[in-house]
């Protein structure tokens, strides 16, 4: 972490009441406790931003940047004016892709609604009861709290935190008269989806899988253990027919949307354009409004769940399909939410800039390690590519070619 790292959560010592909450919630061993004078502090290179301490302060003590209470207040306001819904739903962002799907999910789990308002959060442990109700206070009727199955959190006890505080918000609001169904929690966890018509039994996958979440069939196609997996991805990236692929973030899907965008931007005389591969856990203001960085820097954004999942192939084709230069955002070592299977990401790179360097265009790609603890990194980074993707020739892409593909 570099020294000009602007922290994105802090604690006000002149605020903190010393009760120590912060330090016994935090999933991460993250909050420091002195002994003899009960202050508290953060370690930043432990803390995963994930908020769940920031909910917990009794005293306000924390500061943090990332969707504090104020802003998410705001948004709800300002969606319930535009999109006329009364129904606000909680996604945690392990279960819930850029794409968005809520309306599956939420019918799989028996709710019929079209109309709502959806925020997503980088986990439903960090959801105060104060929120709930100030968001039922503001005009919401019904608020839906979809969360990670809790050995699925990606913040190890973010779901069973916040399961304990909405169960007793729940009792709260009917004491204060409203619905019992003013508020709903659902448990989802992003799996792989196996079409077994596609599978022809390489067993690939069965190797690949770091979580031992898929098992061999004699005379038979694998067999998913879905109590196991946690939709990492690394089993779609090695599917040699797609037969397993992880929903949000399906090849033909991304390749699509990627593909399609690279050839507009390249039919309007846009340059450089620039596609970015970024982890759900990397980075957050990026994946939060991926608009912005088409209007400020011509850059496409692609979420994946995890460094595992991300494909030397399409960084290839984005390359070949217009894109003058593609970078990738994950998260460190240390920070990596999936912790098991590493070195099959690690493999992958490495095959990924054999084949750049002998294609000639390693110098269209970069790999970073971020955090969403260094406020402002991921914009640094982005810029300094831009940069030097500026300084280069267009890439081969013709304008002709280009427009065919509009």
């Amino acid at each position: 972490m570099s020294e000009a790292c602007v922290a994105a959560i802090n604690i006000k010592q002149d605020y903190c009441s010393k009760c120590s909450i912060c330090h016994s919630i935090c999933p991460f061993e993250a909050i420091k406790r002195d002994s003899e004078t009960g202050e508290v502090e953060i370690d930043l290179q432990k803390c995963q931003v994930c908020g769940i301490c920031y909910s917990a302060c009794p005293s306000s003590a924390i500061e943090i940047v990332y969707y504090d209470d104020d802003s998410l207040l705001k948004y709800v306001n300002c969606m319930h004016e535009k999109c006329k819904s009364d129904t606000l739903v909680l996604m945690c962002r392990g279960n819930s892709p850029a794409t968005c799907e809520i309306e599956e999910i939420l019918k799989d789990q028996g709710l019929k609604i079209s109309n709502y308002i959806p925020l997503r959060l980088p986990c439903s442990g960090r959801t105060p009861i104060e929120f709930i109700l100030q968001a039922l206070k503001s005009g919401i009727k019904n608020i839906v709290s979809i969360q990670c199955e809790d050995e699925f959190c990606r913040y190890k006890e973010g779901t069973k935190i916040n399961a304990r505080r909405l169960m007793l918000g729940k009792a709260l609001l009917e004491q204060l008269g409203f619905s019992k169904d003013a508020l709903r929690v659902l448990k989802y966890s992003r799996k792989a989806v196996y079409e077994t018509e596609k599978c022809v039994g390489c067993d690939k996958c069965v190797f690949i899988c770091p979580y031992g979440a898929i098992e061999a069939e004699e005379f038979a196609t694998p067999k998913i253990n879905y109590d196991l997996c946690v939709g990492c991805g690394a089993c779609a990236l090695v599917c040699p027919h797609l037969a397993i692929e992880i929903k949000g973030f399906a090849f033909d899907d991304v390749l699509k949307r990627y593909g399609e965008s690279a050839a507009k931007l390249k039919a309007e005389g846009k340059f450089p354009v620039i596609l970015v591969f970024c982890c759900q856990w990397s980075e957050f203001p990026a994946l939060d409004d991926p608009e912005s960085l088409l209007l400020k820097k011509k850059a496409i954004v692609i979420e994946i769940p995890c460094f595992k999942a991300l494909d030397p192939v399409h960084v290839v084709e984005a390359l070949h399909s217009g894109f003058d230069g593609v970078m990738a955002v994950v998260c460190s070592e240390e920070d990596c939410k999936l912790q098991e299977g590493k070195e099959t990401a690690e493999r992958n790179m490495s095959v990924l800039r054999n084949a750049l360097e002998k294609m000639n265009l390693i110098e269209r790609f970069e790999l970073f390690t971020l955090s969403p603890r260094c406020v402002g990194e991921f914009n640094q980074k982005l810029d300094k590519f831009f940069e030097k993707i500026t300084s280069m020739p267009p890439s081969k892409m013709t304008m002709a070619e280009a427009k065919s593909h509009v």
